[in-house]
């Protein structure tokens, strides 16, 4: 081979390697930003990157495209390693043309996608773009329909990451949303369908880009993100954290951590101290999480959104599980809109990707209100009761506190097909609260008593004996077990190991219908 075709090929990546050259790139880190390829090398495994399509150019010869030069048409794509494991990855390119969206550089991201599903390897989507080319109208439009099917055929079938880097306007929103997990970068990365500009001239509100669609914005309020970052390479630290916990694909199981496994798990004296006797004490519940997995290694999804109600991974005996639990520390655990919207897409995400639930239940019910029946609580807390229903992983439960009315069965209870349903001894398990069934049921008669204090209270306590705690249920065979706070942690461990090779066929259909 001639030296100088050697030599004019090394010239011509290297240079289109730059993307819109060292100026545009200055200006990147100026800003505390990272290029698309210094993203990607943050991600994979060192020297594991294989570029795709690096010399492909757009087609576009309006507006005094033609003959304009956009390296690798602003989209970098490849393949690579995480942990050793394969990955597909997208990286939009803002030094050439501000990242935008071209017909060329959506089909380098639609066939990798296509690759990932071939392969069964997760796709990982990294946004930093200016939307659609302007000037390639309806060809960049068709490019994001394209990603947006394929996001849905990769649904379920490999993990989709999408991370906000930079700006992600418009249309181009809707790829991300469409993905399972969400990492925005603070300060760095936006994502909005309408621009202060245009929000302002139709409605007259003034926001900042920040306020519209930045951290705030999402992590707390709308609950599109999933996890915040306060950097790029924090973003990128947390995408590789992520995927330890996640199968390449709906037909392999999670990891197993070697290391975390143990034969014996004694029993930890520490469980007892986390409640509180006085029922209306909260605690926080990541005491007892952090207690459950494996080395306290738990890695919350939504931390911000909906905190009366706690999703995220672990391990447990060096197996991933997804952990749902409620949180008394915030609404006193209630279920609400947020919550069981929040609760039923991560538990449909575990179902699909093999990965057993632990709940942990501490729930007054489900929250009451005008707002709460007007936004519809009755289709959202149906999402819980479908999704815990139609998952098919081993499902363990342990009732830490109290389970009341209809929020008990959406809590992972025995009817919705738990496999394992456990309660600490003083676990509360009833209609409601016993305070709110005495005055139901004996409202008359301690209206009537001659000390209406002490009749309530006797009634309280009779009630609390008779019904509110778990040896009647258990009696009943809606509990497998009381168990001692301090088993805990061994009690889900041998019934994860039990169950761990659970197999469970359901009438065919297309798909269930779930009330969205």
């Amino acid at each position: 081979m001639s030296s100088d075709k050697i030599k004019e090929l090394i010239e011509l990546r290297n240079r289109l390697y730059k993307g819109g050259g060292d100026e545009r790139i200055a200006a990147m880190h100026a800003k505390g930003k990272y290029t698309a390829r210094e993203r990607i090398a943050m991600l994979l495994d060192e020297d594991t990157f294989q570029e795709n399509y690096l010399m492909v150019q757009h087609r576009c010869t309006d507006f005094g495209m033609a003959g304009k030069e956009l390296p690798a048409d602003g989209m970098v794509t490849g393949m690579g390693l995480v942990d050793g494991r394969a990955v597909f990855v997208a990286s939009q390119d803002f030094t050439v043309s501000a990242g935008t969206m071209g017909e060329a550089g959506a089909k380098k991201a639609q066939e990798l996608m296509d690759a990932a599903l071939k392969t069964g390897s997760p796709f990982i989507f990294i946004n930093d773009s200016g939307g659609a080319r302007v000037q390639e109208g309806v060809g960049a439009l068709a490019g994001y329909g394209g990603i947006f099917y394929r996001n849905v055929e990769l649904s379920g079938v490999v993990p989709q990451i999408s991370i906000i880097a930079g700006p992600c306007a418009g249309g181009a929103a809707y790829s991300p949303a469409l993905t399972d997990f969400i990492i925005q970068v603070r300060r760095e990365g936006q994502m909005y369908i309408t621009g202060p500009k245009i929000i302002k001239e139709v409605t007259g509100e003034e926001v900042s880009l920040e306020e519209l669609g930045g951290v705030e914005s999402h992590a707390h309020y709308s609950g599109v993100v999933h996890f915040v970052a306060k950097s790029g390479p924090e973003a990128l630290g947390i995408a590789r954290r992520l995927l330890s916990f996640l199968p390449s694909n709906n037909s392999e199981e999670a990891p197993i951590l070697e290391s975390g496994r143990q034969s014996v798990i004694g029993p930890d004296e520490s469980f007892n101290d986390i409640v509180p006797e006085d029922p209306r004490i909260p605690y926080d519940m990541h005491e007892i999480i952090w207690r459950v997995v494996d080395g306290g290694d738990f890695m919350e999804v939504q931390e911000h959104f909906a905190a009366n109600i706690i999703v995220g991974f672990g391990r447990l005996n060096g197996r991933t599980v997804g952990v749902i639990a409620n949180q008394p520390n915030f609404k006193a655990g209630v279920l609400d809109i947020d919550s069981s919207d929040k609760a039923s897409r991560f538990i449909r995400f575990c179902n699909a990707f093999n990965i057993p639930l632990v709940t942990l239940v501490d729930v007054p019910g489900f929250m009451p209100g005008l707002d709460q029946e007007y936004g519809g609580i009755i289709r959202h807390g149906a999402k819980m009761l479908f999704a815990y229903a139609a998952a098919t992983v081993p499902k363990l439960t342990v009732i830490i506190r109290k389970a009341y009315g209809g929020a008990y069965i959406a809590m992972s209870s025995k009817e919705l097909g738990a496999d394992r349903v456990a309660a600490w001894p003083g676990a509360e398990i009833a209609v409601m609260g016993a305070e709110g069934a005495v005055s139901l049921l004996y409202g008359k008669e301690i209206k009537n008593a001659q000390d209406p204090a002490a009749e309530t209270s006797k009634r309280i306590e009779e009630y609390r004996r008779l019904f509110a705690n778990p040896y009647v249920a258990a009696k009943k065979g809606y509990l497998h077990n009381v168990i001692l706070p301090a088993d805990t942690r061994s009690y889900l461990a041998a019934s994860l190991e039990m169950f761990a090779s659970k197999r469970e066929l359901r009438p065919y259909k297309k798909h269930g219908l779930i009330p969205l």
